[in-house]
């Protein structure tokens, strides 16, 4: 039976290796997002509504974001779509970061964010490339704005 088990999991991974998208468009994507770093998966809904989740590891401690994105063609330009969508995080802060900032003491935030950004699918490559601003408002734990999440990010589209 494990055996049954591993060959089917491994005929399915290698399915879904070889359907990478070489298109304009893609179903889902795997990478990085640079700055602050974090591991990124999008995936589309609908034609136009994707889901993000994103989960970001430092020595601050980790956050893990999940939005949900409405998106749109720009005229003119196969593969560039601009998009904007809302969303929330969870978040633990290190002792690291406690000791840095003292007056913040809780070490948890959870809060919620939005995006504004521009996504362009590499047609003839299973890449795809993002650009967006994610500005964040903590209100459990230490209540804050935050207006430097977001990045560039690179993934892997199939």
């Amino acid at each position: 039976m494990k055996r049954i088990v591993l060959f089917t999991l491994i005929v399915f991974t290698a399915s879904v290796a070889m359907a990478q998208s070489t298109g304009s468009t893609y179903k889902t994507a795997l990478g990085v997002k640079v700055y602050p770093g974090a591991i990124s998966v999008k995936h589309f809904v609908k034609t136009n509504a994707a889901v993000e989740g994103l989960g970001y590891i430092s020595n601050d401690g980790f956050r893990l974001t999940g939005l949900y994105e409405y998106h749109g063609d720009f005229t003119g330009v196969e593969g560039l779509k601009w998009y904007v969508g809302g969303g929330a995080h969870l978040g633990v802060w290190s002792d690291n970061w406690r000791n840095r900032y003292p007056t913040r003491n809780d070490g948890l935030a959870i809060g919620v964010d939005g995006v504004l950004g521009i996504d362009y699918k590499i047609k003839g490559a299973p890449l795809n490339l993002s650009f967006d601003w994610q500005p964040s408002f903590n209100f459990i734990g230490y209540n804050y704005f935050e207006g430097g999440w977001g990045g560039i990010g690179i993934r892997y589209t199939f």
